[in-house]
């Protein structure tokens, strides 16, 4: 099961961080690719990306665990979706922790469980969700810096 973590210090408090991470319809401002969030409440949301290709691509997600200000998870509903194929579960995690500096440490957890053939694909798939967490951190990081 490829597990991938990543994490960076912002310059911003844990309560900062939080209302960003903790509200679905702010993903845009610094998830990769996410055009738009549809249906939103506060434990499960609709994000609507775009591939590489240019199509547009509709991901379900329903959250798993809030603990303000500290921990937040969510998993992407696979089942009866084009993702099903290559994935039996998706699922990722964010903690945050106060730096000493007035910011945040914040660590972001992919966890990418293959099925079928798509198993003896890991490698690629921990290269994807490195890429992926790499450039969430960093749009947090522009997404706090203009709250700022």
């Amino acid at each position: 099961m490829p597990t991938v973590v990543r994490s960076r210090e912002v310059q911003a408090s844990p309560a900062e961080v939080w209302e960003l991470v903790s509200d679905p319809a702010q993903l845009p401002r610094w998830w990769p690719r996410v055009e738009r969030v549809e249906e939103a409440t506060p434990t499960a949301w609709t994000k609507v990306m775009r591939s590489p290709r240019g199509r547009t691509i509709r991901a379900d997600f329903t959250r798993t665990a809030a603990e303000r200000p500290r921990r937040l998870a969510w998993r992407q509903e696979v089942e009866e979706s084009p993702f099903e194929r290559v994935f039996a579960e998706i699922a990722t995690e964010i903690s945050i922790e106060g730096a000493a500096d007035g910011g945040s440490r914040v660590e972001l957890t992919a966890i990418h469980r293959l099925r079928g053939r798509s198993r003896f694909g890991g490698f690629m798939a921990r290269r994807a969700a490195r890429r992926q967490l790499d450039a969430a951190l960093d749009g947090l990081d522009r997404a706090l810096a203009g709250a700022a």
